[in-house]
């Protein structure tokens, strides 16, 4: 199993990254998918996360309006798009995979990519 995030990297305040992640090992289109990011010094958050067939999303307040998540199932691919992108958006921006079991939830993390926001 494995999610392979790229597509970080320093950006411009004002400007727009996409992020990807690409999924192998699994069911991918079984999967709900989200996008997390943690700062240092703080807890993970969820940034969006979207529905294993996609026709459903959900963003953190404080991207609302800025990135959008999607998801590509014959690719086994999700992405972010994130414009303008603000300081406080920098982070290390991890995938999540995750599925209800009858056990459970069950998931995998990518290793993250970082994104950084400075002039």
């Amino acid at each position: 199993v494995q999610l392979v995030e790229s597509g970080g990297g320093l950006m411009q305040p004002g400007g727009s990254l996409r992020l990807s992640c690409a999924a192998s090992g699994f069911p991918f289109s079984s999967y709900r998918m989200s996008w997390y990011r943690q700062a240092p010094g703080k807890e993970r958050e969820l940034v969006a996360g979207i529905s294993s067939a996609g026709g459903s999303t959900n963003y953190a307040d404080s991207v609302k309006g800025r990135f959008t998540i999607s998801r590509d199932n014959a690719k086994n691919t999700v992405y972010l798009r994130m414009n303008s992108l603000k300081p406080e958006d920098t982070a290390v921006y991890y995938c999540n995979a995750r599925i209800i079991t009858v056990q459970g939830p069950f998931g995998y993390w990518g290793q993250g990519t970082q994104v950084t926001v400075s002039s």
